[in-house]
């Protein structure tokens, strides 16, 4: 797969703004997908039973603690890992990163059923060390099922044909921070890695259309014409009806009254991915900071964590990590994990040569991110 594009000159200035929004990203993901945990399964007057008229506005306890990350951010997480170990293989001629994505998720699915990382597997990166990510977080079963096996599910032949939910949708943000590929590209690779747990052209054009606007918004577009362009890209897709009409829908209920709970529940109150799509970007559009976007985000009657975690990488990679609510950050499970993992992203799109190469490699790179 070529990127079509030719190598760019990063400056520092460049450097600095893009690993900020790479941060806000993966971390407003985070963020969204935390608070929207604490209020998982509950429809609106349930959460406003529990937490007031004005619903949850902070962190609730969830898996055990405040701040808890889901099965979503973990995906993410291993999303990232495997686009950057394509990078790194990309020296070897092997170039291929569906395969490596789909390996990263397999080694996700390790996660949700051994004890702990395995010491043995030279092969498995410093990510799948992490001790604290072998839980299960209420992973969809449709994304167990689609890595519970080795086979890689295809556009010809994707895992559960029919599987027309987020949870594809939700592990996206990180091929959208590709911003050195042209978003056609960025759309296709969103695509095929969907087709990997999600058969639904709903579901895979959901992923593509959400990775297309983070896209958009790492090179610095507007988040209303990041939209647009998607839209564009989109209409050539078959299948996208479902999900042209969401965001339409989505474009069209900013114009239509204070925001709050009825106008996103108009948009869909279901765990159909251009229903989720659609609400965060709704809430996305309408938000006054990434605080309010958030609390929008989660206080309706639909999937919280799902709607939760797409708008705040959205507002993340619009705004960067400095527009992210420090109280929110200082107490996010896994903090350091998504640091270290963002930076690792950013250093390996913008100074990749200087990491590896046919002519020279740096060892300790290639322990963090094997070539095997």
């Amino acid at each position: 797969m070529s990127t079509g594009t030719t190598a760019a000159v990063w400056g520092r200035a460049e450097q600095q703004d893009f690993r900020s929004r790479v941060r806000g990203a993966l971390l407003g993901g985070a963020v969204g997908d935390a608070l929207g945990a604490g209020v998982s399964g509950l429809v609106l007057e349930e959460i406003r039973a529990a937490h007031g008229v004005e619903g949850v506005a902070d962190y609730v306890p969830a898996h055990g603690r405040r701040g808890a990350v889901t099965a979503l951010t973990q995906l993410t997480l291993f999303t990232v890992d495997g686009l950057i170990r394509a990078q790194v293989r990309r020296d070897t001629g092997a170039w291929h990163p569906p395969t490596d994505v789909h390996r990263a998720h397999l080694r996700w699915a390790a996660t949700q059923h051994d004890w702990g990382p395995d010491e043995r597997r030279e092969d498995n990166g410093w990510l799948a060390a992490e001790e604290w990510l072998y839980v299960r977080r209420d992973p969809a079963r449709e994304c167990l099922g689609g890595f519970g096996d080795t086979v890689m599910g295809t556009l010809d032949r994707p895992k559960n044909p029919t599987a027309r939910d987020a949870g594809a949708l939700t592990r996206s943000a990180p091929f959208g921070l590709l911003v050195g590929w042209e978003p056609g590209l960025v759309l296709q690779l969103a695509v095929e890695c969907a087709a990997q747990s999600h058969g639904h052209p709903a579901a895979q054009l959901s992923a593509g259309a959400f990775a297309v606007l983070v896209h958009g918004l790492a090179r610095g577009e507007s988040l209303d014409g990041a939209v647009q362009n998607t839209l564009a890209l989109l209409a050539e897709r078959p299948g996208h009806e479902a999900v042209t009409e969401a965001l339409r829908q989505a474009l069209g209920s900013v114009r239509q009254g204070i925001p709050g709970p009825a106008l996103i529940e108009a948009l869909g109150a279901s765990d159909a991915a251009e229903e989720v799509l659609a609400v965060a970007v709704y809430c996305a559009l309408v938000s006054e900071d990434i605080r309010h976007g958030l609390r929008l985000a989660v206080n309706h009657s639909g999937p919280s964590r799902a709607t939760g975690s797409v708008c705040g990488a959205l507002l993340g990679a619009l705004h960067g990590e400095t527009a992210l609510p420090p109280a929110w950050l200082a107490e996010l499970e896994g903090r350091a994990t998504l640091l270290e993992l963002a930076d690792d992203f950013a250093m390996e799109m913008t100074q990749g040569p200087a990491l590896h190469s046919p002519a020279a490699v740096a060892p300790g790179w290639l322990a963090r991110y094997p070539r095997g």
